[in-house]
């Protein structure tokens, strides 16, 4: 017997939880470009269709980088608060797979 209610609140829990933790991190990527700090990732050896980029086109990205957060028109408790808020979003992000993580193995 399969007990369609339980089915439920599972799927919905997950849903709720899974658009939670995307949401907290995209807003928690967008302070921090916000507060000046783009992430900038170095170009990495794949194989088959995966484009890689390459040393020039990664210096030309950290360059727009900075040259966008130079001109920034926050101030620097502006930025600072940005910051702050990012490295909070990220902290619920990892509130939210933490606690989903022990209701799986503890809540039973």
């Amino acid at each position: 017997m399969i007990n369609w209610l339980a089915f439920v609140q599972v799927f919905v829990a997950a849903l709720v939880g899974s658009a939670a933790i995307v949401t907290f991190y995209a807003v928690g990527l967008r302070l921090l470009v916000r507060s000046g700090h783009a992430p900038v990732v170095s170009p990495a050896e794949f194989t088959d269709a995966i484009t890689v980029i390459t040393e020039k086109e990664l210096k030309r990205a950290a360059k727009q980088a900075a040259k966008a957060a130079k001109k920034s028109p926050l101030t620097t408790a502006q930025k600072r608060l940005s910051l702050l808020g990012a490295y909070g979003c990220f902290a619920l992000c990892a509130v939210a797979v933490i606690s989903g993580i022990l209701i799986i193995v503890v809540g039973h």
